[in-house]
């Protein structure tokens, strides 16, 4: 019965590292249609997000057959319950990549240079989800605490960011400055998705811990 349950758990954990892999692909794939004007690859980040959707509903399915027939003890249990808290975050990321793609969509954005910071915070922010899901599947508690310190550097990139924006707003050459507020609230989205990487992470360290900090992504 346990090596039943020990089976399921490790499916749990390759549903979750699949979940991750979609949301780095749509964080990838959304500063790829903002570097490029490619619109087309924007709407398709937009239904692909579909399929995050339905990972999460899965995972959550899963997640509540192992508590209903199972009896886990207090380890498996963290491990469920942080599962059921990290995919929502995963559902979340999956949103605000779609929420960037609009606004490139919608803004009719073409190619678009100068963005080396948005590509910077996109990279970091894929880092943190690959290393949070690794470290739930590896229960490597101090990989999860290496990505709540990345996030630092991702609100860094982001004042950053907003600093030269604001700049350039203020000084509205021509139709730069509607632009920048586009490029703005895609940089915010990206802020945020590093906040839910980090309520991963955190919740990586409860299942390991018993231990859980607040979380501030909305």
């Amino acid at each position: 019965m346990r090596n039943r349950f020990d089976m399921q758990l490790e499916h749990l954990s390759g549903q979750l590292i699949y979940m991750g892999s979609l949301c780095e692909k749509a964080i990838a794939n959304t500063v790829k249609a903002l570097k490029n004007g490619d619109l087309e690859l924007a709407k398709l980040v937009i239904k692909e997000d579909e399929e995050i959707d339905q990972m999460e509903k899965e995972v959550e399915s899963k997640c509540l057959k192992l508590l209903l027939q199972q009896q886990p003890v207090a380890r498996d249990l963290r491990q469920i319950s942080a599962a059921l808290k990290m995919i929502t975050d995963m559902e979340r990321i999956g949103d605000q990549t779609s929420d960037i793609a609009d606004i490139i969509i919608s803004a009719g954005m073409s190619e678009v240079s100068d963005i080396q910071t948005i590509l910077d915070m996109a990279e970091a922010t894929s880092q943190m989800i690959r290393d949070s899901i690794l470290a739930y599947v590896n229960k490597d508690l101090e990989l999860a605490q290496k990505v709540m310190v990345a996030d630092d550097k991702v609100d860094e990139l982001f004042d950053l960011m907003k600093e030269r924006l604001v700049k350039i707003i203020a000084d509205d050459h021509g139709n730069q400055g509607e632009k920048a507020i586009d490029i703005m609230m895609i940089a915010k989205y990206l802020e945020r998705i590093g906040d839910h990487a980090t309520n991963i992470a955190e919740w990586v360290e409860f299942s390991i811990t018993g231990l859980h900090r607040d979380s501030a992504a909305v």
